[in-house]
């Protein structure tokens, strides 16, 4: 028996003969629907002549999706040992389209698999534990723009709503304005439990980035990062209190941003917390 189209057995009898038990010390559900993964890779447009970097890729339901939906190249993150013989199945049937890395994608230096690729893409089913972190860097990368042009990415739905919250809304916070910073974002799709094996106790949705040009304001993340933190840290505190520390003459720099000094910090525009950034930066001396 094989999985349509590309011949390869379904995935559910790959992990059943290798014993694939998902592991959740390493954030593993898989996803054993080819119509869905192939859903996913489609989100980011049309995948010819593009390099995609996917990181825990598991058994590869969506590494043989990506390839079936026209990838040049796809490079594989994988940390489990276990799922090294199917992944080699899936190189073994699209000959030189599929390297394998085994490693940490924490530690990864992304920016050099993108060397000689003239477009990445980061498409992935992200293990929740890490998917913050792995993010956070990606969207932190210097110099900007950087060397991806899309991502699509797998993350808890709370976390999926934090990124694209508006100012103003429960959800909107720090992650909200440094992804919204450096990227337009969208929530592509909504995705529930029963989608993965095992399933998760949470729904997941696939948010589709695409980075903007350098932000007017700050040079780079750093200030916007400490400033966020101070400001969200407190956020039912107006920004008198949490970002006093922070500047010397704080009603001059927030009257330049034209922001009130009693406004809280989920009021605050993303262009104003790079007015304020670019304020702090220019306090800062450069390293």
């Amino acid at each position: 028996m094989t999985d349509a189209p590309d011949n390869l057995p379904p995935l559910r009898e790959v992990i059943r003969r290798l014993d694939l038990t998902a592991r959740k010390s390493l954030s593993q559900n898989f996803i054993l629907d080819l119509n869905l993964t192939r859903r996913i890779a489609r989100s980011t447009g049309n995948l010819h002549g593009v390099t995609v970097i996917e990181v825990g890729p598991g058994p590869g339901g969506l590494t043989r999706a990506l390839l079936l939906e026209g990838a040049d190249r796809v490079i594989a993150i994988e940390r489990d040992e276990r799922c090294k013989p199917a992944l080699e199945e899936i190189a073994a049937h699209w000959p030189g389209q599929l390297e394998i890395l085994m490693g940490d994608a924490l530690t990864t230096e992304y920016a050099s698999l993108a060397v000689g690729a003239q477009r990445v893409r980061v498409i992935a089913n992200l293990p929740y534990s890490i998917a913050t972190p792995l993010f956070t860097g990606w969207l932190t990368a210097e110099p900007w723009p950087p060397w991806w042009e899309h991502m699509a990415l797998m993350f808890q739905r709370e976390v999926a709503d934090r990124i694209v919250a508006p100012p103003g809304s429960k959800t909107y916070g720090r992650l909200s304005v440094l992804s919204q910073w450096r990227a337009a974002a969208r929530i592509a799709f909504h995705l529930p439990a029963q989608a993965f094996t095992p399933p998760p106790k949470v729904s997941s949705s696939v948010v589709v980035l695409s980075p903007l040009a350098p932000p007017v304001g700050c040079r780079d993340s750093r200030a916007l990062q400490a400033l966020t933190a101070a400001a969200f840290g407190q956020r039912r505190k107006m920004l008198r209190s949490t970002l006093k520390a922070t500047f010397a003459d704080l009603d001059t720099v927030l009257k330049g941003a034209g922001i009130n000094a009693t406004d809280r910090a989920e009021s605050v525009t993303v262009e104003q917390y790079a007015q304020l950034a670019a304020a702090l930066e220019a306090l800062t001396p450069q390293s």
